[in-house]
């Protein structure tokens, strides 16, 4: 299953509540994400531009966007940025593969 990156902030309104009854989003996001079909892998609330950072498996893309349309849509979080994230092994056979098609492109300005 592609694993994919979430980030995001939460809203000032679920910031105050959370700290008013404090929860674990751990649980509602990996019911969320068996619910399509893939597994929540981690799940962290975190410094900087992000409140949290999540790592997730899907079946495909297409269900992704059905989690981060469901997540979306609420009133709880913005700014969410989503990444594919590709393991090493594929990533080098995705060289392998750059290495064979750059012998037939012509890149921009090279004449």
């Amino acid at each position: 299953m592609p694993t994919f990156i979430i980030q995001g902030r939460y809203s000032h309104e679920a910031m105050k509540g959370m700290v008013a009854n404090p929860e674990d989003r751990a649980a509602p996001v990996a019911k969320l994400m068996e619910a399509a079909g893939g597994r929540l892998v981690a799940y962290y609330m975190t410094f900087g531009a992000s409140d949290f950072h999540v790592t997730v498996e899907a079946p495909d893309e297409r269900a992704m966007l059905s989690v981060l349309a469901a997540v979306a849509a609420g009133p709880g979080v913005s700014e969410l940025s989503t990444t594919l994230a590709i393991p090493a092994g594929q990533a080098m056979g995705a060289m392998a593969k750059a290495k064979q098609l750059m012998a037939g492109f012509k890149a921009a300005g090279a004449g």
